[in-house]
């Protein structure tokens, strides 16, 4: 009896696929982070809202869900 021919979809990717996403993953992270700090800066010199760090939150997980993380 044989085995049937493992689909491509399910292949594991090789390491030039995979060091892509993860580049892709740490920018995204990244740039999540920087959204999520700015929402949360206090500079004296301005006032800055509790709906400024809300929005920061915000942006900072739609960034994550929007590559799946």
């Amino acid at each position: 009896m044989t085995q049937p021919h493992p689909d491509a979809s399910h292949a594991t990717p090789g390491p030039e696929a995979r060091l892509s996403r993860l580049e892709t993953q740490v920018a995204t992270l990244a740039e999540a982070v920087r959204v999520l700090a700015r929402g949360l800066e206090d500079i004296p010199s301005q006032d800055v809202s509790p709906e400024e760090a809300a929005r920061g939150a915000r942006l900072a997980h739609e960034l994550l869900l929007s590559q799946g993380l």
